[in-house]
């Protein structure tokens, strides 16, 4: 088993560029390396600013701390792990962010069906579960598809291992990109019309 050493993650751009983040983490969580974060923000680009930006199945919440970075006007983290949450909170404090942040401890569908129930509509969507809990996946899309979670224009993004294949269509998600990092891949989804 390949060991990954994390405790350089760092913010790479916007309010915070170069500050380190607490990133030791719990069993079972795997951040996303800074590399393919990069490439994720360097993919949004200006669509961050402003965003309601969700980090689903969070872990140490380094790609919402990101999107607060630069300059994302809402940022939604989602994370079952009280250890996981705890750092999210370390993180946002030595940042010294104090609004502009919901951190949601429960499973990524029950944080999905209390936005829903909010009416919290997402511009940006990152979800990045264990990459084998298909179940996570299933629900999530069906969730995006189905309960108005998507801003019209909005963007779903699934991280998943690059051994699996992420489904073209999902209800009325059409996947519009794909691309492979390493080990990871990133699914790129938007509203379409359905058939």
């Amino acid at each position: 088993m390949r060991v990954i050493s994390f405790d350089h993650m760092r913010v790479i751009s916007g309010q915070f560029k170069g500050r380190r983040l607490n990133t030791t983490p719990p069993s079972g969580i795997r951040p996303t390396s800074d590399k393919l974060k990069e490439t994720i923000f360097n993919i949004l680009a200006t669509r961050v600013a402003g965003a309601t930006f969700l980090d689903g199945c969070a872990g140490l919440g380094g790609i919402g701390i990101e999107a607060l970075s630069r300059g994302a006007s809402q940022v939604v983290f989602a994370e079952q792990s009280r250890k996981a949450c705890r750092i999210i909170r370390e993180n946002l404090q030595s940042l010294d962010i104090k609004e502009g942040y919901k951190i949601l401890e429960m499973d990524l569908a029950k944080a999905l069906g209390l936005c829903a129930s909010e009416s919290i509509q997402f511009d940006i969507a990152f979800i990045d579960p264990p990459w084998d809990r298909d179940d996570i996946y299933e629900s999530a899309f069906k969730k995006f598809s189905e309960a108005g979670l998507l801003a019209p224009e909005g963007l779903l993004i699934m991280e998943h291992s690059k051994r699996k294949e992420a489904p073209e269509k999902w209800g009325a998600l059409c996947k519009t990109r794909s691309l492979i990092q390493g080990d990871g891949a990133l699914a790129f989804y938007q509203l379409g019309l359905e058939e």
